[in-house]
């Protein structure tokens, strides 16, 4: 008799213990899993459009982002190259040929059409019958022709790499507002609810608040991401343009100096 009776009282003790105890990690997060999803099954259909249309933003910035990744790291490294192979080039021609199989880089897009530039003009100065096509060059303004082609060829190169960041820029700056206005419209669910049922208990108003604050977090979800890659691709199309201006001005002193040279 007083085995049954201890054996009852520690099954009791357990079974209280038990009942105290917090939820392991995996249990307590099925049951926030299941409260997110039965919060967002119990949105109401404006803060469901708010969510998707953050998520839609979300994707796309996510894929613009890798993209501009690879696009940006492809274009370092063809830039690189080509410098390692005008350094190592004893004249431009040279360098022309050396870079046609090189892959492809703003640098490289600036050099041949400053070189094209150069190329028609040495041409035509040689036909024209002049003693040198240096002379050409001297009389036609040729060197401010082959700035300009290589300006232009820069303009080209910046705006390419620039493509689809506005839409980063725009996401970053509008995804808040948009979770904001999620975030209003969940409050004005909280206090209709409130006002229907005459009762301010946390059963009426936590679904209201809940649709509130998972709309101002997916909005911070889809803006930080678009703001911090933006600025960081935007600084790397600095650095490459800082490349292009400086490989421009170098292209330029090398001519100068060849009709020096030559005169």
């Amino acid at each position: 008799m007083w085995f049954s009776t201890w054996t009852q009282t520690g099954i009791q003790v357990v079974s209280a213990a038990a009942q105290t105890l917090p939820d392991s990690p995996p249990l307590a997060a099925v049951r926030s899993s299941n409260l997110l999803w039965e919060t967002l099954h119990q949105a109401g259909p404006i803060v469901k459009l708010v969510l998707l249309l953050l998520i839609v933003l979300s994707v796309a910035c996510w894929g613009i982002i890798l993209y501009k990744y690879l696009v940006l790291r492809r274009s370092g490294r063809g830039s690189d190259q080509f410098l390692a192979l005008f350094a190592r080039a004893s004249s431009l021609s040279e360098l022309y040929q050396a870079v046609r199989s090189s892959p492809a880089s703003p640098l490289l897009a600036v050099f041949e059409e400053g070189y094209k530039e150069l190329s028609r003009l040495l041409t035509s100065g040689g036909g024209s019958g002049r003693s040198a096509p240096e002379d050409a060059l001297v009389a036609t303004g040729g060197i401010e022709n082959v700035s300009r082609a290589m300006r232009m060829a820069q303009t080209r190169a910046v705006t390419d790499l620039e493509k689809y960041l506005n839409f980063l820029a725009s996401t970053g700056s509008t995804a808040p507002f948009i979770g904001l206005f999620g975030t209003v419209w969940g409050i004005m669910t909280a206090f209709r609810n409130i006002g229907a049922t005459g009762s301010a208990n946390l059963a009426t108003v936590a679904p209201g608040i809940a649709e509130a604050l998972i709309a101002t977090a997916v909005g911070l979800f889809a803006a930080i991401p678009a703001v911090v890659a933006y600025n960081f691709f935007l600084q790397r199309i600095r650095v490459l343009t800082a490349e292009m201006e400086n490989f421009s001005a170098d292209l330029i002193n090398i001519i100068e100096r060849h009709l020096r040279k030559s005169a």
